[in-house]
């Protein structure tokens, strides 16, 4: 299947977006998608102070040249700029004083608050993506910081897409770099996919596992071209990020794009984490925890499973009443506590159902383990694309100290209701081992005290 019909057959998927552009100097190709799918309407532009000179202002010329009538462009230009509230109540207020069709101008920040906005105001939006940074252009929800907690609000993703690979070349090359993490992330999170599917507890989404996974490797086989910014390369990436919001579309789950690597980013910034005063890239986060996993996998497959002591694993399990005093002892304090405590209850397995997973791990682990390092990459194939790209290889390199990222992964789990390896790791005993081999003496992130 050639990327054309791998777009098709997204497309056809998605529940909200219609249509996708993706080429080289294609912004006079705006104002002809806009009339297609909006005729009649009004536009705004939406961008913020490093997309509007980017891109924003030939958009709103190439607009009004083609007599799409234009409201005045709305510009964020503030300091340490992102998704949280007090922007979407700023870009509501505008919203709400017109009808016109909003066109988001940027990546990450200025989609999300569009995608909310546009649709608190009863609308449907247009998206121009200038850098290939992450996987949210396409995606349905948007995450967005509320009472000090990021949260993925639901609302339609974007009606149309148009991604310009000749603008997103002239993008800092960190961003891009960042994005590549970001898709390298479906790689270990579709591990523990198969993982869950195999246990019976998260079912894989046929469709949708198909659009992110038929083209994923592809889409990262050329790290030295995104690492120079050639535009074919960065055309093949976009591709492989807006598919993966594609598939999130047809599942309407975050599932087909995002893992137990995802959960490390969504905690530090629930902490409000900053390195050298600004908040550190979602991809860049991410990259951390794409490279953790990738580790935590290849620690996994060093056990035997076959050999493993259900029974005896079982019984050892919290029950519900000890395992939400663990959650309140981590979390009661915090200012998101209460949400991430009803998470981790949402989740609880009881012990029945512990020695079920376990059972099937023993009973089928030569299976397993073929299946799952046929899925995921080892840490050092994983660290040779991400190094190449630029995209940080330590938590060092977004403020996190080793210390630190060893002892989060015992918080992690708990922060969404959904299956992580770590969970396995837990009901066999083998947790404590896994981040040995990780952070103990010879380990990747070397720190040599014991887990």
């Amino acid at each position: 299947m050639n990327n054309n019909q791998r777009v098709a057959r997204a497309l056809a998927a998605a529940t909200d977006t219609v249509a996708l552009e993706i080429g080289v100097d294609i912004l006079d190709r705006v104002p002809v998608m806009f009339k297609e799918q909006f005729p009649g309407r009004k536009a705004v532009v939406l961008a913020d102070k490093n997309t509007w000179p980017a891109a924003g202002e030939a958009i709103n010329n190439y607009l009004k040249q083609s007599d799409v009538e234009c409201e005045e462009p709305f510009i964020f230009d503030y300091p340490n700029f992102h998704a949280e509230w007090t922007f979407v109540k700023m870009l509501d207020a505008r919203l709400a004083s017109t009808d016109a069709i909003a066109i988001a101008v940027g990546s990450g920040t200025v989609n999300d608050l569009c995608k909310l906005c546009s649709y608190r105001q009863n609308r449907q939006y247009m998206c121009v993506a200038t850098v290939a940074s992450v996987d949210g252009y396409s995606s349905f929800g948007a995450s967005i910081i509320y009472k000090n907690m990021k949260q993925t609000f639901t609302c339609p993703a974007p009606r149309v897409i148009l991604a310009d690979a000749g603008v997103m070349a002239k993008a800092p090359v960190e961003m891009t770099a960042a994005g590549y993490a970001d898709l390298a992330a479906k790689i270990p999170s579709g591990t523990e996919w198969v993982l869950a599917d195999f246990l019976g507890v998260e079912p894989i989404h046929n469709v949708a596992w198909h659009i992110v996974h038929d083209g994923l490797k592809e889409s990262l086989a050329d790290p030295v071209g995104v690492a120079e910014r050639r535009p074919e390369a960065i055309a093949t990436l976009v591709e492989g990020l807006m598919l993966s919001g594609f598939a999130m579309q047809a599942a309407r789950s975050s599932i087909p794009a995002s893992g137990t690597e995802h959960l490390f980013s969504h905690l530090w910034n629930m902490r409000g984490h900053t390195y050298n005063g600004y908040t550190p890239s979602h991809g860049f986060q991410v990259s951390v925890g794409t490279l953790m996993m990738c580790a935590m996998f290849d620690e996994m497959c060093k056990c035997d499973f076959s050999k493993l002591d259900v029974r005896a694993c079982a019984s050892q399990w919290k029950n519900r009443r000890q395992m939400r005093h663990e959650a309140e002892d981590l979390f009661e304090d915090l200012p998101y506590g209460d949400n991430v405590i009803a998470e981790s209850m949402a989740r609880y397995k009881d012990r029945e159902e512990v020695r079920r997973q376990l059972q099937l791990m023993k009973n089928n682990w030569f299976d397993i383990k073929k299946m799952l390092q046929e899925q995921c990459y080892t840490y050092q194939q994983m660290y040779e694309f991400i190094s190449t790209v630029g995209a940080p290889t330590s938590p060092e390199q977004v403020g996190i100290s080793l210390e630190q990222m060893r002892s989060d992964v015992t918080l992690v789990r708990h922060i969404r209701n959904r299956f992580t390896m770590l969970d396995i790791g837990l009901y066999a005993n083998k947790l404590g081992d896994w981040v040995n081999g990780i952070f103990g003496q010879g380990g990747i992130w070397e720190i040599g005290l014991p887990y």
